[in-house]
């Protein structure tokens, strides 16, 4: 399939995948079944028209209001289906038409879930995170046999585990991480793992480096002190995206620095 092609298909697939997270986000934390009922206004409990149900425009075409009772409705809803399309078409462009493309295109979508829930209710809900590894083995089992990449699995295993010593030992720390991001940890380490050992130490110093430098902003603005809690896992996954699309980049010019060229 051509690259032009292959963008557009993921772009659809991740406008309606970003319309389910939105019903995932919202009924996950409420142990809510995600089939039945199906979508309504939390508001009035009308049922959503399919029209209506479209990604993006259906919001666009209510003028981001209830059909039935004109209750507002969270512009996060079309953000979340945008974004959701943005990562998707970002990961099909990193990866092309490849064994690994459904691995991480789903690792894309609960992190988009994750990240939204996490910052919500600060919490990385068991019934996403651990399933997610047998996802991950099953979605990427089909790369190994094929390309007979078995030393990228076990690295990609052993990473997992060091992720998950790095998280433990900081989950046992006065004030340490969240029982969500110690369960979290291992799923990035064996997807960065897949991509190499640059990958895994740039997804997990990224992952404190933006988290430091959101605390410090919230301190200073007084929206925060030192007690305060803040979610971790969307800076695990944006540190863990930004090693999936730049890690090589940003591994290439640290060394760089290390060993200068004459």
């Amino acid at each position: 399939m051509p690259q032009p092609a292959l963008l557009v298909v993921v772009a659809l697939l991740g406008l309606a995948v970003g319309s389910f997270l939105n019903v995932v986000i919202h009924r996950v934390p409420r142990d809510e079944s995600l089939v039945r009922p199906g979508s309504h206004c939390p508001a009035c409990g009308n049922a959503v028209r399919p029209r209506h149900n479209v990604p993006v425009l259906g919001w666009l075409l209510l003028r981001g209001r209830c059909a039935d009772c004109r209750t507002p409705i969270s512009p996060r809803y079309p953000l979340v289906e945008a974004g959701t399309a943005a990562l998707f078409v970002a990961v099909a462009a990193r990866f092309g038409l490849s064994w690994e493309l459904p691995a991480y295109l789903y690792l894309a979508a609960i992190s988009v879930a994750l990240a939204v829930i996490d910052l919500d209710v600060m919490r990385l809900p068991d019934k996403i995170v651990l399933p997610s590894y047998a996802v991950a083995l099953v979605l990427l089992s089909p790369a190994v046999i094929a390309d007979r990449s078995w030393s990228t699995a076990v690295r990609a295993l052993i990473a997992a585990a060091v992720l998950y010593a790095l998280y433990f030992l900081l989950a046992i720390m006065p004030r340490g991480m969240g029982g969500g991001d110690l369960k979290l940890a291992p799923l990035l380490g064996f997807y960065l793992g897949w991509l190499g050992w640059s990958s895994v130490a740039i997804g997990a110093f990224s992952a404190f480096l933006f988290g430091g430098v959101v605390g410090a902003v919230l301190m200073l603005l007084r929206r925060a002190n030192r007690k305060t809690r803040i979610p971790f896992g969307p800076y695990m996954l944006a540190g863990a995206f930004l090693a999936v699309f730049a890690g090589a980049p940003i591994a290439q010019w640290y060394a760089s620095l290390l060993v200068p060229t004459v």
